[in-house]
């Protein structure tokens, strides 16, 4: 039986609609094409705190005291009567090469019974809800007159009320790590909380790497968070295209997403500043990302570094680029490789000894504001060098047909090519039918970042934006789904695409751009009207795309079928 589930009717701006004989047309007798089976996927970066604030669970902000050479920011002081208590940074007693700066405390009087010490609200807050288990951890040691037992609490940012504590014991003259478990009763869901770590005795006390995670999806340990993911997972998406996003390229050479640093237990991640003006911790690293892909039932889309910088820097082809096509080598040996290679054999040891599924490499990203002209060497030592170990992997350029054809790439022909669309909802609707013109050559076509905004004078890089909400309205969903049923209607040719940025943390100075799929504070989180109208195209497509014929209308529309149900989407 045929049922139809939904045909979306993008109606809101057009006065075409009311003309004399306005019709579509659906032809189910027979298939006109499959549906590529990557329809639909997410894309994502380290941008509106969406990895450390965000998606990551850890609740700690400037855990490893790395944030700023200037001081402990996010840290403040937290005493009571007499007691005296003083926070520096400390490059003379560092955890380890690679956090090189611990916290110092000094307590001076303290009250017994009366824990003073250094205090963390989080990213906007810590979110208490009751009758909930945290899990924490952290590095100390103290000196020889200083406390052995520390207080670790999460109390009201007044002080006036502690909703959970912990005794730690043991901390002596050397660095060791300390666990500690916190759980809250019947308590009101705040997020006016912070999380205090001090002693009711005197000395000094050096702490680094301060962790603590709530309960995080499949409860794995430096985790992500729950209602998040359970969005993700409602999206039913096929892939993840990670890392980014210019937080993959990096403002400096040196910025750039190095993989080898973000891999292994964290307190040997050292993190590195975002492009988006913070510094990601890197607790959301190479394996994160993979297991984020697997427990949504998503393949990997990886981007590697190409050579090219935010700042303009780049890396010409020959003899100076060769240690990052190695290096992306090496990513991709990690991700696929067996046990009985270098660095399969570190995935296992890390934790998961079975390679992850890898079908798509993109070389670089948006490597069309590489005014240079670099890119097209680049691209071709990377796909030489790819191709040759790895011949099955198609790849991705950066560069695409929304490009001037100066820019793209000719030494080579790229498997896919990547294209950004990020559009008003009327320049979508007038868009509508922009792939039908595209040439069936061959070459796929990747729309890896797209998303309508309301207001073709108010793009979303314009300083007009911020004034905003960082989550769009119902008209710019209009525009997403007119643009969705475009590229379903093409989906031989465009055989992936997903909307960017897909989260945002949306208080006040935690996002730098917008409109945003996915909005959340410290305890709750909401999908704009964008994220619904994806659910319902991620949701309900099927692997035969019918032919949809309209006429006298600027409506747009898209048809599949499920072949082996027969149910027509």
């Amino acid at each position: 039986m045929k049922t139809l589930v939904c045909l979306l009717l993008s109606c809101l701006l057009s006065q075409a609609l009311f003309s004399a004989q306005p019709s579509i047309s659906l032809s189910a007798h027979s298939p006109a094409l499959k549906v590529s089976p990557r329809h639909y996927g997410l894309m994502t970066e380290e941008i509106n705190f969406s990895y450390d604030g965000g998606l990551y669970a850890e609740l700690i902000r400037n855990r490893a005291f790395m944030d700023s050479v200037s001081g402990p920011v996010n840290w403040f002081v937290s005493t009571s009567g007499t007691a005296k208590v003083t926070q520096s940074l400390d490059a003379t007693a560092p955890l380890n090469a690679q956090i090189p700066k611990s916290l110092r405390v000094d307590i001076v009087d303290p009250v017994p019974g009366k824990a003073v010490g250094v205090a963390n609200e989080g990213f906007w807050g810590i979110p208490v809800k009751p009758n909930t288990t945290y899990k924490g951890s952290f590095f100390a040691k103290a000196s020889a007159s200083g406390p052995s037992t520390l207080t670790v609490a999460l109390v009201s940012t007044t002080g006036g009320t502690t909703y959970a504590q912990a005794l730690v014991s043991g901390i002596s003259g050397t660095w060791a790590k300390h666990e500690y478990v916190l759980t809250t009763g019947n308590v009101s869901a705040t997020s006016d909380a912070r999380l205090l770590v001090g002693a009711d005795s005197p000395g000094s006390l050096w702490l680094s790497m301060v962790s603590l995670f709530p309960p995080t999806w499949n409860d794995r340990p430096n985790g992500l968070r729950r209602d998040l993911m359970q969005m993700l997972v409602d999206l039913k998406p096929k892939f993840l295209r990670f890392p980014g996003g210019n937080y993959l390229e990096g403002n400096t050479p040196a910025e750039r997403f190095q993989w080898k640093n973000t891999i292994g237990p964290i307190e040997q991640r050292p993190g590195h500043p975002s492009p988006w003006g913070y510094r990601s911790s890197d607790g959301m690293g190479l394996l994160e990302f993979l297991l984020w892909c697997e427990d949504m039932g998503a393949e990997p889309v990886l981007g590697v570094y190409a050579g090219y910088a935010l700042n303009g820097t780049y890396t010409a082809a020959g003899p100076d680029l060769t240690p990052f096509v190695q290096e992306a080598l090496d990513e991709i040996e990690y991700l696929t490789g067996d046990t009985s290679t270098t660095w399969g054999a570190r995935r296992a040891a890390d934790g998961h000894p079975a390679p992850f599924p890898l079908n798509y490499v993109e070389i670089g990203n948006e490597d069309f504001f590489d005014k240079s002209g670099s890119y097209d060497g680049r691209f071709a030592q990377f796909y030489d060098a790819i191709k040759a170990k790895y011949p099955k992997l198609k790849i991705i350029s950066s560069i695409g047909n929304e490009q001037p054809a100066s820019l793209r790439v000719k030494s080579r022909t790229p498997d896919v090519l990547d294209e950004h669309y990020y559009r008003s909802t009327d320049e979508f609707i007038a868009a509508g039918k922009q792939f039908e013109a595209y040439p069936r050559n061959g070459i796929e076509i990747f729309v890896g970042e797209w998303a309508a905004h309301e207001d073709a004078s108010v793009r979303p890089w314009s300083a007009a934006a911020k004034s905003l909400p960082p989550t769009p309205s119902m008209k710019a969903a209009i525009g997403d789904a007119v643009w969705m049923a475009a590229m379903e209607r093409n989906s031989d040719l465009v055989t992936m695409q997903c909307y960017a940025p897909l989260l945002v943390n949306v208080n006040t100075n935690a996002w730098q751009w917008r409109p945003d799929l996915i909005g959340y504070n410290a305890l709750t989180s909401f999908g704009a009207p964008s994220y619904h109208a994806l659910a319902m195209f991620s949701r309900n497509v099927g692997d035969e795309l019918l032919k949809v014929v309209t006429a006298d209308t600027t409506v747009q529309a898209s048809a599949t079928r499920d072949s082996a149900t027969r149910k027509v989407f």
